[in-house]
């Protein structure tokens, strides 16, 4: 499953990266939130979402190097 996910967001034009990026930072934001108030079911998301953050980041900085940040 992460093989396939990693090869669509290869696939993705920039503002779509930039786009899904964003939310993906919405979403960690709000998890901080719900952990330093109450209970979150799974703790492990706040490291998987961080890190798919960080692969986001290095596909745009790849476009961004390429040209293609239009």
């Amino acid at each position: 499953m992460a093989d396939s996910k990693k090869k669509n967001d290869k696939e993705l034009s920039y503002k779509e990266l930039v786009a899904k990026r964003d939310e993906l930072k919405k979403e960690y934001m709000d998890l901080r939130f719900k952990m330093v108030i109450s209970h979150v079911d799974n703790p492990m998301q706040k490291r998987t979402m961080r890190r798919e953050i960080a692969r986001l980041n290095t596909f745009i900085r790849a476009k961004e190097l390429a040209g293609e940040n239009k």
